[in-house]
């Protein structure tokens, strides 16, 4: 599973020449892909022929219903050759409510082997939980601005700031907490003490 960024003919081939599948968000930088992925799940009649499966998460005030298609009927598709390995496209579609605002987002995917509806449900979902610590990496860390070099080194950082923020929210369930994991970070600066309560099990 990869995101956009990563939805390139190039990286297709290198998994697919590793023993592995994909499965690939397209955006915009793969605009005539998305576009045609697109156009066939927007389409009413041809969506009702494709594989649907839809779950709903509520989560304290915001409620989420997220809705899966797929389908392996891709002989009409003009980026189809370009792809290699590809056999089947599928599209997420989010629709949230939080504090009587609604919303919804369309997300678009490519994969080389052919997938159930359940199946881009359950990977879409561990994109996102990727996605999620990869933002909170960066804006309590400014992972992304790091400038050290050596790949062991970096690793080991990334695996430091993984458990400091993963023990941040086992502490935040044990005591109920609602304050925000910045303010318990800044709280262990002003009294290191305060990390032996944030450490214990």
């Amino acid at each position: 599973m990869a995101d956009a960024l990563n939805c390139q003919k190039d990286t297709a081939r290198t998994i697919l020449s590793r023993k592995g599948d994909y499965l690939l968000c397209a955006k915009d930088n793969q605009e005539n892909l998305k576009k045609e992925i697109e156009e066939y799940v927007q389409d009413e009649t041809l969506r009702r022929s494709m594989g649907k499966k839809t779950e709903t998460e509520k989560n304290r005030e915001r409620v989420e219903k997220r809705t899966a298609y797929v389908t392996s009927r891709i002989s009409w598709m003009q980026e189809k050759e370009g792809w290699e390995g590809l056999k089947c496209i599928g599209a997420m579609h989010t629709e949230f409510e939080a504090k009587g605002v609604k919303g919804s987002e369309w997300h678009y995917y490519i994969a080389s082997r052919e997938l159930t509806a359940e199946e881009l449900l359950r990977h879409a979902r561990m994109e996102w939980s990727v996605e999620t610590m990869h933002w909170l990496l960066d804006v309590h860390f400014s992972e992304d601005q790091c400038r050290i070099e050596d790949k062991n080194i970096q690793q080991n950082l990334n695996m430091a700031r993984k458990l400091a923020i993963n023990l941040i929210k086992k502490h935040k369930e044990r005591t109920a907490s609602k304050r925000a994991l910045s303010k318990i970070m800044f709280d262990c600066l002003l009294d290191p003490s305060y990390i032996c309560d944030i450490m214990e099990n």
